[in-house]
Order: C-alpha cells, then sequence, then structure tokens
C-alpha cells in the first residue's frame, strides 16, 4: 500500500482534536476532510477509516509507542507508525518514521495482546463494570465492538418498499444486502455516501442500524393511535413509527433540545411524514397536559451508549463511571414521570443502547416495583448484541398498563 504524507498529516491533525481538543471523533473528521475538495472518495476514506482504527486502539497504540496523554504531534506520528507495521504495510522513508522499531512493536503487540484491556483497548473501569455485568460474554461483546459497523438503511414504506429501493440504489451503482430478520435494512456491500444519492433526496430511506430498527416495531402501534415519543432527538424512530401507523393517528415527538426537534421536522418533511408533531420539554407542564392520553409511548432513553461503541468508538475515552451513575438515575426519573400519560391498556417501549443489566433490566424491575410502574406488567423483553446479532447493541423492554 502507498501512503501519502498529507492524508496522515490530516490523520494525525484529526486525531489532536480529538484526543487534545476532546472534540467528538465524527465532527473532528467532518472538519478535516473539508480541507481540501481535490481529496476523492479513496482519500477521505483513508482519513476516516484511519483515524477511527487509531480511536478504537488508543491505549494499544499508545502502549506499544510509549507515549502519553497529551499527545504531542511527535507522538501521534508514533502511533500512525504502529497502526502501519500492525497492518502489515512496509513504513514510509519520511523523516517522521526516522528509525520506526518495526520488531520491537510487533513483540510490544503480541505481548500485550495477552491482556483484554489493550488487547480490546479498554478503560479499566469498563472492562471490569462490563465484565461485572455480563460475565463470560463480554469477552466476545468486546471484540465485536471494535469491529467496523455497517452502514445499514430503513426503506421509507411511506415512499417506497424494500425491493424497489435495492432497485434504485443498483441504479446509483450502490450494492446492498439485506437480511429476513430485518425486513426493511438494506446493508451496503462496500461504504459509500449514501446523502449524496437521488433516492436519499427523494426521502426513500434513513440510515439507521439494523438493530434500532426492531424498536419502533417492539412498540406494536397501529395506524390512527396517539403515540408518545418521549427522547426524540433528531428523530430516526419517530419517522420509522410514522411510516409503521402509515402517516395516520398522532406521533408526540418531545426532547429538551430544540435544535434536535428542528433536524427532526427537517427530516420529516423529507420522509414525507405528516403525523409528527413536535413539543419542546421545557417544563413539567407538557407531561402532566398528556397524562393518560397515549396509546402508546417509546422511551428511548439516555444512556452510556456501550451498544453503539462500534459507531462511537471514541465514547470509550470520553465516558466516565460517574456518568453512568448519573444516567441511571436520570433513566428511572424518565420512566417514572413519563409511564403517566400511558392510557389503561396502553402500551410502553422502554429502550436503550446499552449492553449493561443496570441500565437495562434492573431499571424496569424497579420502575414494576415503585408505585408508579404497580399499574404496569412486563410484556416482552429482548436485547441485541454485537457478536451475537451482527449490529448495534440494544436492550427494549415492552410494557402495558393494566
Amino acid at each position: 500500500m502507498r501512503f501519502h504524507h498529507n492524508l496522515v498529516q490530516a490523520t494525525v491533525d484529526a486525531l489532536h482534536n480529538i484526543f487534545n481538543d476532546g472534540k467528538y471523533a465524527d465532527q473532528a473528521i467532518q472538519k478535516i476532510l473539508k480541507r481540501d475538495t481535490r481529496w476523492g472518495s479513496r482519500d477521505r476514506g483513508f482519513i476516516a477509516e484511519t483515524t477511527y482504527d487509531i480511536v478504537r486502539y488508543k491505549r494499544l497504540y499508545a502502549e506499544i509507542a510509549n507515549v502519553h496523554e497529551p499527545f504531542k504531534p511527535v507522538d501521534l506520528w508514533r502511533m500512525t507508525a504502529v497502526w502501519i507495521v500492525l497492518k502489515g504495510h512496509a513504513v514510509p522513508a519520511w523523516e517522521e518514521y526516522y528509525n520506526t522499531p518495526e520488531r520491537r512493536i510487533k513483540g510490544r503487540f503480541d505481548e500485550l495482546s495477552k491482556n483484554r484491556v489493550f488487547r480490546e483497548s479498554l478503560p479499566d473501569w469498563m472492562d471490569e463494570l462490563a465484565l461485572k455485568e455480563l460475565g463470560g460474554i463480554w469477552e466476545k461483546e468486546a471484540s465485536a465492538l471494535n469491529k467496523q459497523a455497517d452502514v445499514v438503511l430503513r426503506a421509507n414504506s411511506l415512499r417506497t418498499t424494500p425491493a424497489e429501493l435495492k432497485e434504485k440504489l443498483q441504479s446509483e451503482e450502490i450494492a446492498v444486502s439485506q437480511q429476513d430478520r430485518f425486513p426493511e435494512a438494506l446493508i451496503l456491500k462496500e461504504r459509500a455516501n449514501v446523502f449524496m444519492t437521488q433516492a436519499f433526496k427523494d426521502g426513500l430511506f434513513e440510515v439507521q442500524d439494523a438493530g434500532s430498527q426492531t424498536i419502533a416495531p417492539f412498540l406494536q402501534v397501529e395506524p390512527g393511535m396517539r403515540v408518545m415519543d418521549a427522547c426524540a432527538g433528531a428523530g430516526g424512530k419517530a419517522l420509522h413509527l410514522a411510516a409503521l401507523m402509515e402517516n395516520k393517528g398522532q406521533i408526540i415527538a418531545t426532547d429538551i433540545y430544540k435544535s434536535k426537534l428542528n433536524e427532526l421536522k427537517r427530516r420529516a418533511r423529507r420522509a414525507g411524514a405528516h403525523n409528527i408533531e413536535t413539543r419542546l420539554i421545557d417544563s413539567t407542564k407538557v407531561i402532566k397536559k398528556l397524562a393518560g392520553k397515549m396509546d402508546r409511548l417509546l422511551i428511548d432513553a439516555p444512556c452510556s451508549g456501550l451498544g453503539v461503541l462500534r459507531r462511537n468508538p471514541d465514547a470509550k475515552w470520553k465516558l466516565q463511571p460517574e456518568f453512568i451513575d448519573e444516567i441511571r438515575a436520570t433513566q428511572q426519573d424518565i420512566l417514572q414521570r413519563y409511564s403517566t400519560v400511558v392510557k389503561p391498556d396502553g402500551m410502553m417501549v422502554y429502550a436503550t443502547c446499552s449492553i449493561l443489566a443496570s441500565e437495562n433490566e434492573n431499571q424496569v424491575q424497579e420502575f414494576l416495583k415503585s408505585e408508579a410502574g404497580a399499574t404496569f406488567e412486563l410484556v416482552e423483553e429482548q436485547s441485541l448484541l454485537a457478536h451475537r446479532d451482527g449490529f448495534d447493541g440494544f436492550y427494549m423492554a415492552l410494557m402495558k398498563k393494566k
């Protein structure tokens, strides 16, 4: 493989922004990619994928390179050298790579790979917590969460079918595959910028992981219902609910961030979803006004995000154990407050993109034992794991109000 100095320099700059300046990886990479309009898709792909790879394995590569945070430019160049050697490529004869100890790099890798926290590149606290909560399956899950995530599309049934969308994408030279378990999902065979396609501009699909696509159907919505999406964000699941309800009935999408709800409105227009109404949670009155009025409630709760580390590998280094404690309290508070909007005989789904029982099953059990949860019963719960199901990790619990 032939390396280009300007592309590796761009990777080093992106790593500096992520590790030293605390920028989110996707935002840092997007900013770097705007630097040179002459870069083609292969160049842009190299920068993005190399940066993500080094972010994933930061602890391992830094240990092999014998460098410590905050990283100086020379440290980041050393980490790229480690990446090149471990990928089996020849190190370019550049000044930054002068005297790169290739044999020592391979030897250190063999030595460190015997220890999971280095092999899978994990903070000690995260490894200990996940091992405690997941037991023996953590070994496989930790490895799976370091694999690059597929790009998955959800065919928008308000405008097309999966078969029609597959045909349209093929006409734009984008090949996809399908899985019976995820009927609306189309999985890209090769990474591509799908946002430039005419199919995207026409609102024929949304980018949404296959695991995430199981949550809206789990709520068992029907056309004509009144449904609340309590933590709607930019609206991926609200759009899915609108499609499942055939644009009939009402979806009230709420969030505490106005900017996210504005993004939801923009996406809804493109998707042709007309039955979504957004409401900003700026006081307790919003929930009180809806008490006992909803046929269905979706709580896609804020969480640690440990199930989606394949997409957000920098979260490993940004998350702190104190945040996990705080988010558990927030999750239970949301369950307690929002569950009041469900009608008798109505149902709600509590979902997270976490794989920890303390954010999932334990939260549901705590809720059901509380005064607010006493009128609910657990109907069904389901977990998705990266190593078993091949997509992001999710948890969902369906509860019915007696």
